[in-house]
C-alpha cells in the first residue's frame, strides 16, 4: 500500500517537531522544512500528498513558496499563520492554499484538518493503495479527479485541490441551491467555523477558471439573496 507523504515547513523547532510527531502518529511519513527555501528543495526531491506550510518562513516566506508551488503541483496546502487578520487569510486562500489555521491553534485540529483534506481527495482502497476518485462529465466540461484536471471545451485547465472540492460537490448537485455557509459546512468540514469570504474568495477563482466571461458565468451562477448552484447537462457518453 503507497504511504502518504506529507511536507512541514515551519521555522519554530518545537511547533515543527510536535506536528511532525502527532501526524506520524496516523502512519504518514513526514518530512519537514525550516524554511521555505529547504521547502522547495525537498518538495523537488520527493512527492507529498499534502504540505503543511508556515505564512512566516526565513529566506523565502510561506506566500512566495505557496505561489511557486502552484506553479508546479496541485496537492492540498493547509496554510499555517500568527496572524488572525482577515487580509492575511484572504491573500493565502487567493495564491491557491487550501485551508488555513492560526496560531495559536490546537495540535489535534490541525491533524483534524490534515485527515479531511486527505480524505476529500483519496479514497485508501484496501487492496490497491491510494486511488483517486473518478472523472465527472458535463456538457462542455469534464472534472478528472484524478489529475485535478477539469477540462472546458478539450482545454485543460489546472484546479487547487480545494477549488477542485468545491466544483466537484457543486457540480454533483446540479442545479441545488447552496448557502455560503452550506458550502463551507460540505467543503472544508462542519467542525470549523463558517467563513463566508473563504467561499467567495474559492468561487470568484474557479469563475476566473472555468468560466468564458466569469461576470456572467453559465456553470456557477449566483442565486441573488441566498448563494450559488452549479448548472450543466450531464454527458453520459
Amino acid at each position: 500500500m503507497k504511504q502518504i507523504r506529507v511536507l512541514i515547513a515551519e521555522d519554530e523547532k518545537e511547533i515543527r517537531n510536535l506536528l511532525k510527531k502527532y501526524i506520524e502518529r496516523e502512519l504518514y511519513m513526514v518530512d519537514v522544512a525550516r524554511d521555505g527555501e529547504e521547502a522547495l528543495s525537498l518538495f523537488e526531491k520527493n512527492t507529498y500528498n499534502l504540505i503543511i506550510l508556515d505564512l512566516m518562513m526565513p529566506k523565502i516566506d510561506g506566500i512566495e513558496v505557496c505561489r511557486k508551488l502552484r506553479e508546479k503541483t496541485n496537492v492540498p496546502i493547509l496554510m499555517i499563520t500568527a496572524k488572525d487578520h482577515e487580509a492575511d487569510k484572504i491573500v493565502g486562500l487567493s495564491i491557491g492554499a487550501d485551508d488555513y489555521i492560526t496560531k495559536p491553534f490546537s495540535v489535534n485540529e490541525v491533524v483534524a484538518r490534515t485527515k479531511a483534506l486527505m480524505r476529500r481527495f483519496l479514497i485508501l482502497g484496501s487492496d490497491n493503495g491510494l486511488q483517486e476518485k473518478t472523472l465527472l462529465k458535463f456538457k462542455g466540461l469534464s472534472i478528472d479527479m484524478k489529475k485535478y484536471i477539469v477540462y472546458i471545451a478539450d482545454e485543460e485547465i489546472s484546479l487547487t485541490a480545494k477549488e477542485l472540492e468545491l466544483l466537484k460537490f457543486m457540480a454533483s448537485n446540479p442545479e441545488q441551491v447552496f448557502t455560503k455557509s452550506q458550502l463551507f459546512r460540505n467543503v472544508w468540514g462542519n467542525s470549523y467555523l463558517e467563513d463566508d469570504n473563504t467561499v467567495m474568495v474559492h468561487i470568484r477563482k474557479l469563475r476566473k477558471k472555468i468560466e468564458v466571461d466569469p461576470s456572467n458565468p453559465l456553470f456557477i451562477q449566483t442565486v441573488w439573496g441566498i448563494g450559488y448552484k452549479f448548472v450543466g447537462e450531464k454527458d453520459e457518453s
